[in-house]
C-alpha cells in the first residue's frame, strides 16, 4: 500500500519533564510544535491535534498551532483531530484551515467532528440539547463552504448567508475536509451523504468491530451516488525501546486520566489486566517498534483502511519520552509497517 498514510495524532496532553515537574501551558504548546518538526524530518506523512477545551490539555485553537508548525515543516500534512464544529463557525473554521493552507502550501486538512468532551458548549454559549442539530446545519454549511463559491445558507443554529463571499481561497480551490466519526451509523451515512472522507476513532476493542461501519460508509456512498474515499481511523498508542518500557513510560499517566475522566462517565477506574488485554488485543498500539507495526499492519490489512494516525499522548508522559516515541515511530515504525505490507 505505497499510498497509505501515516500520521501522529496529539490532544496536546500536558506533559512532565525528567524530574516529573508539568510543564507550562506555553511549553507544552512549544513541545507540540517541536514533535511535529522531528516528524516532518523522519518522513512521517501527518499530524493531526485535538481541539479540547480542559485542564490536562494545552491546545485549544488547533490550526494556531498547525501555522506555527506550517512556517518551521515542508512536507507533512496538517490536520486538526478533531475540530468541534458544532461550537464553532463554520464560516471562520473555513477562513482559519484557508490560511494555515496558504502558509503550508495546500498542506492544510481539517478534521471535523463533535468531538468527546462537551466543554465547549456552555463555553461558547451553546446548548447541549441542540447537540444533533447544531452539528447537522453547521456540517450542511461547511459543505458549501468547500466548493468556494458564493454561498446562501439558511438554517436556525446561526443567521442566514446570501450570496456570500468567504476569503481566502486555498490555491488548489478545495480545502481538505474529513468527518471524524465515534462509532454512530448516522454520523458514517451522514458522511458519505456529503461525499466527505471518514475518519474513525477507533480508541478501545478489537480494531475488527469497526469493518462494518467502513462496509456502510461505501455502501452509502454507492447507494446515494457520492465517492467513497479511503478510509483514514487513529487509536491510541506509545512508541520505546521496547515493549516493557512503552508499556511502563504510558500506563501510570495514562491510568490518572483515563480515572478522572473516567469518574465523571460512569466507568470504573482502570486495572492493569484490562490495559494489557487492550494492548494485547484491543486498540491501543503499544511497544516497541516491531511490536507496534506490525499491529499496525494487522489493522491496515483488517480493515482495509488507507489513513493510520497514532494518538501518541494520553496523560502526562515525560516529554523526552514523547520526542522518543515520535523518532522511532518516524523511523522505524512507518517504514516497517510499508515493508510488512508490501511483503
Amino acid at each position: 500500500m505505497s499510498d497509505l498514510i501515516l500520521g501522529l495524532d496529539t490532544f496536546g496532553d500536558v506533559p512532565v519533564d525528567d524530574a516529573g515537574a508539568s510543564l507550562s501551558y506555553a511549553a507544552a504548546i512549544r513541545q507540540v510544535v517541536d514533535e511535529a518538526v522531528l516528524a516532518d524530518s523522519l518522513g512521517v506523512d501527518a499530524i493531526a491535534l485535538g481541539e479540547h477545551h480542559r485542564p490536562e490539555y494545552s491546545i485549544s485553537t488547533p490550526e494556531t498551532v498547525l501555522a506555527a508548525i506550517a512556517a518551521r515543516t515542508e512536507r507533512i500534512r496538517l490536520a486538526s483531530g478533531v475540530t468541534v464544529l458544532s461550537s464553532d463557525d463554520p464560516v471562520r473554521v473555513f477562513q482559519r484551515f484557508a490560511t494555515v493552507d496558504a502558509l503550508s502550501r495546500g498542506r492544510a486538512e481539517v478534521i471535523l467532528g463533535r468531538g468527546s468532551f462537551t466543554e465547549s458548549f456552555p463555553l461558547f454559549g451553546y446548548d447541549l440539547a441542540d447537540y444533533d442539530v447544531l452539528f447537522e446545519e453547521k456540517l450542511e454549511l461547511f459543505v458549501k463552504l468547500l466548493d468556494e463559491r458564493p454561498v446562501s445558507w439558511s438554517g436556525t443554529v446561526r443567521a442566514p448567508l446570501h450570496e456570500a463571499d468567504v476569503f481566502p481561497k486555498t490555491e488548489s480551490g478545495r480545502l481538505a475536509a474529513w468527518v471524524g466519526v465515534g462509532g454512530s451509523p448516522q454520523s458514517v451515512v451522514r458522511t458519505a451523504r456529503h461525499g466527505l472522507p471518514l475518519m474513525l476513532a477507533i480508541i478501545g476493542g478489537a480494531p475488527e468491530r469497526f469493518k462494518p461501519y467502513i462496509d456502510l460508509y461505501r455502501r452509502a456512498a454507492d447507494q446515494l451516488g457520492t465517492l467513497a474515499h479511503p478510509v483514514g481511523m487513529h487509536s491510541p498508542g506509545f512508541v520505546a525501546d521496547t515493549d516493557e518500557q512503552a508499556k511502563e513510560l504510558f500506563y501510570g499517566p495514562y491510568k490518572v486520566i483515563r480515572d478522572r475522566i473516567g469518574a465523571l462517565r460512569g466507568w470504573p477506574p482502570l486495572r492493569r489486566a484490562e490495559f494489557e488485554a487492550e494492548a494485547a488485543q484491543g486498540s491501543m498500539y503499544i511497544g516497541g517498534p516491531e511490536t507496534v507495526a506490525r499491529k499496525i499492519a494487522h489493522t491496515v490489512q483488517a480493515l482495509g483502511v488507507g489513513r493510520f494516525d497514532l494518538i501518541y499522548t494520553a496523560g502526562a508522559q515525560p516529554a523526552s519520552a514523547r520526542l522518543r516515541s515520535v523518532e522511532l515511530f518516524g523511523a522505524k515504525v512507518a517504514p516497517m509497517v510499508r515493508d510488512l505490507l508490501a511483503g
